[in-house]
């Protein structure tokens, strides 16, 4: 080929634009004429090999080059393959270059970590499998708020943690059924059955008070706690004012009264006296188990989640002598008196532990370690049998009285501490992700957990993250089993839903203190009712007839608007969840969310539009189903609040067909009454919005030139809106009569003063005048116009007199002044206007 010579050959293949190079060769190729056959030259191979694709169609000869070329390159039978490869494989393969997107960096979930006191970055030990062990209840008497503050907010977290950041959660709770407030509480029940089961006498049952009062008065006597000193003294008040009656005559009506009002002084008494004789281990097991199923339904009734595992210390005594043996083995214990303790000088000097990670600060704190004894346990002989006041006891010598298992120290049961250790430690191995329990746990049970089980297993990570819930307290107060200053869950329920208070629990911070209070309540009441009227508004938009074409509508600017702000508000959401749980501000979000939502909708209703269908089905749903993942909805409703318990959503979709029948047919009705001017029946037609649908459930919303909206609302719910709407319309009626009964009130007083006369109701002001002038001579006239003359004498007051502004004690004031008066009035006006003080005149004859 004489290319080589007439083409461009160093400028083509130094252009580095391909677009370029095939205008060049397109130009030079217009010269030239092709023989098939014949052979290309290297300069025809190196361009062809240049041009990563064919030419453009508009580039004739360069395209037709391109494909002689390539034809004489392949067999006759590989020329289609080739083509094709070369328009359509080729050419993906050298697209330019894809630029990828920056992006941003997502928030990732942090938890508060009572081991370092701040929020730590959550990485599970394996994978995406998180381990979770939880302090249960000492079930010895009824689930109280205290309880439920700490296992609904563990239920969020575990639900959160399950549903929304997709863990694999294996959830492990323990039961304490052995414990000194277990032994005593089931000893002294049993004794104090027995003693009502002899019914004794009015006269024996205050015989016994008086002599149980006495030791209970001297307790009460050396009590400092406040708080315990409080109760104390309520309880010997209620004693005192049922002993009153019973000491001037024995009845024995009175006797029962008495022995119910002084249970706890008596108990005490019966315990001291023969408690010791309680040997059975079936009388202390039979108090545990029934309140252990109190507890189950009382979480069932919370619907909090059952753990995947629940252990029972009375179940794991075996695994728990184990457990101490190893301690001891490893030299972290000793025995003493059947009784071992943990070495907590030893721990803390070994170079691989530490003793206190959680409170270091309480350490030696030896009212609180006092209390993780347990109040059977720290008698002075056993006290002494420790090596330092810091130790704990692994496993007790049982005495007189108490429940005992067998170990190799002899009759024993286990130490408070122990129990959670060996049992996490059986179902969570070496190492757990997470150790949660309440915030008056941390020392010492946890503190002593941590130590007992590192000495164990020998390492020094038996938990990685230790959560705490806040405390509960009630209107403000310290609330106390022991102090008896508690609401059992059951009567919280009774005043509220268990969804009101999960919603109360959602709004506040799970590691913080929570206020259970009537305003706590009110405000997660009116969340929910909140809520709930969105739910019902969207449902009422999703149920207007439409063809399948037209759900997608066309977005205009309020669309985009709220759209917008709709993933502005579900990135926002993110970033609480993953900032410790703040359930708190994703509430706020939440509720910022349906406000927009709740403006978007009203203002399409106010031009006679329908909302976007499909933009508010899309925030509902996320609504709906944050709150599923909260545990705060049930079901598989997917919209909103299920209404009417179990089968709601079949309920609904049944009935609405009819009720909006009805609710068009009323509304034709209303039209043709409205024009007709049949006030009668638009009165038939308001009834059955206002009295009839309401008790089956049904409330009706009619909007000026808009369709009815149906909402199927809970009954009792629409009841109360009905009995608040009436109280609230008869306390304006009643205000608004009192209103016209006063104003009436006052016209008539002032009709009847004015038939006074100006000298007797001027005697009567004896508080602005001191003296009246009898003497002066009252001028009558006739006519409309005139001149009144007068003296008065005012009370020491500091207003002006003449030029003087100082106060006078007898200032004297001569007036002559023109007033105008109408022929018909009644008589002479008596009050002057002057200087803001009402004088008295005396007309002169």
């Amino acid at each position: 080929s004489c290319m080589s010579s007439a083409f461009d050959y160093g400028f083509l293949l130094h252009t580095s634009e391909e677009a370029t190079a095939t205008v060049a060769l397109n130009e030079y190729l217009s010269s030239r004429s092709y023989l098939a056959g014949f052979s290309p030259s290297r300069v025809d191979q190196e361009v062809f090999e240049l041009l990563h694709r064919p030419p453009a169609p508009q580039h004739v000869h360069a395209l037709r080059w391109y494909r002689h070329i390539a034809a004489l390159h392949l067999p006759n039978g590989l020329i289609k393959c080739v083509l094709c490869f070369f328009f359509l494989v080729k050419g993906k393969r050298v697209q330019h270059p894809w630029a990828a997107p920056a992006g941003s960096n997502l928030p990732k979930l942090r938890l508060y970590n009572s081991l370092t006191r701040t929020k730590e970055l959550f990485v599970p030990q394996n994978g995406n499998k998180v381990s979770w062990y939880c302090c249960g209840p000492t079930v010895y008497d009824a689930s109280h708020m205290g309880h439920a503050r700490s296992y609904i907010s563990f239920d969020i977290l575990r639900r959160i943690l399950m549903n929304y950041f997709q863990y694999d959660v294996f959830y492990c709770m323990n039961i304490t059924d052995i414990d000194d407030k277990i032994i005593r509480r089931a000893r002294q029940n049993y004794l104090l059955e027995q003693y009502r089961e002899k019914k004794p006498a009015a006269a024996q049952v205050l015989q016994d008070v008086l002599s149980a009062r006495g030791p209970f008065q001297a307790k009460l006597a050396e009590t400092t706690d406040p708080d315990k000193k409080q109760m104390l003294e309520r309880l010997d008040s209620a004693v005192a004012a049922a002993l009153g009656p019973l000491q001037g005559a024995v009845e024995s009506k009175a006797g029962e009264v008495l022995l119910e009002k002084a249970k706890d002084l008596l108990s005490d008494w019966l315990d001291a006296q023969f408690g010791s004789q309680v040997t059975e281990n079936s009388i202390f097991s039979l108090l545990p188990k029934f309140w252990e199923g109190e507890y189950h339904n009382d979480m069932d009734a919370l619907n909090v989640l059952p753990p995947d595992v629940l252990t029972r210390v009375s179940e794991y005594c075996p695994e728990i002598v184990d457990f101490v043996k190893k301690i001891l083995d490893n030299g972290f214990g000793y025995e003493s008196n059947g009784s071992v303790y943990f070495d907590t000088a030893k721990f803390a000097t070994s170079q691989k532990h530490l003793y206190g990670k959680l409170v270091p600060e309480a350490v030696g704190d030896m009212k609180a370690l006092q209390e993780g004894e347990g109040d059977l346990s720290v008698s002075a002989d056993q006290l002494s049998e420790k090596r330092s006041q810091n130790d704990f006891a692994l496993w007790k010598a049982s005495k007189p009285g108490e429940p005992s298992w067998d170990s190799p120290w002899g009759k024993g049961r286990p130490g408070w501490h122990i129990e959670c250790s060996a049992m996490a430690g059986s179902i969570l191995g070496e190492s757990m992700d997470i150790h949660g329990g309440g915030f008056d746990l941390r020392f010492p049970h946890h503190d002593n957990e941590l130590a007992q089980s590192e000495a164990y297993f020998e390492n020094d990570h038996w938990v990685r993250y230790f959560l705490h819930t806040g405390h509960l307290t009630i209107a403000g107060c310290k609330m106390s089993k022991s102090l008896k200053n508690f609401i059992t869950i059951k009567d919280a329920l009774a005043k509220n839903t268990a969804r009101q208070l999960r919603l109360a629990f959602l709004m506040h911070s799970w590691k913080d203190t929570l206020d259970y209070s009537s305003n706590t309540m009110e405000s997660a009441v009116h969340y929910e009712k909140f809520l709930n009227e969105f739910f019902l508004n969207v449902k009422d938009i999703l149920r207007a007839p439409c063809d399948i074409t037209g759900q997608f509508e066309k977005w205009e600017a309020a669309e985009m608007e709220l759209n917008e702000s709709f993933y502005e508000r579900k990135a926002a959401v993110h970033a609480a969840l993953c900032d410790n749980v703040d359930t708190r501000s994703t509430m706020e979000e939440m509720r910022a969310l349906v406000t927009q939502s709740n403006t978007y909708i009203a203002s399409r209703k106010s031009s006679k539009l329908q909302p976007n269908r499909m933009l508010m089905k899309s925030i509902a749903l996320y609504l709906t189903d944050m709150l599923k993942t909260f545990g705060a909805i049930e079901g598989s409703e997917p919209i909103g609040f299920p209404v009417g318990g179990d089968g709601c959503l079949q309920m609904e979709t049944t009935v609405m067909p009819y009720l909006k029948v009805l609710s068009d047919f009323r509304e034709s009705v209303r039209k043709i009454a409205r024009e007709q001017n049949v006030t009668e029946v638009l009165q038939l037609c308001d009834v059955v919005r206002n009295d009839t649908l309401p008790e089956l459930g049904v409330r009706l919303e009619d909007h000026e030139g808009l369709p009815t909206v149906v909402k199927l609302v809970d009954k009792e719910t629409l009841l109360r809106e009905r009995n608040e709407k009436k109280k609230m319309e008869d306390e304006k009626k009643n205000k608004k009569e009192e209103a016209a009964k006063k104003k009436q009130e006052q016209e008539l007083a002032k009709l009847a003063k004015m038939k006074i006369s100006p000298c007797d109701m001027f005697r009567s002001e004896t508080d602005k005048y001191s003296s009246f002038d009898e003497t002066v001579n009252i001028q009558q006239l006739v006519s409309p116009r005139m001149t009144w003359r007068g003296r008065i004498s005012v009370k020491d007051r500091p207003r002006s007199c003449g030029n003087s502004t100082r106060p006078r004690r007898n200032c004297t004031k001569s007036i002559s002044r023109p007033i105008k008066m109408a022929a018909e009035s009644p008589g002479p006006r008596s009050v002057v206007k002057r200087s803001g003080m009402s004088q008295m005149v005396t007309p002169l004859l």
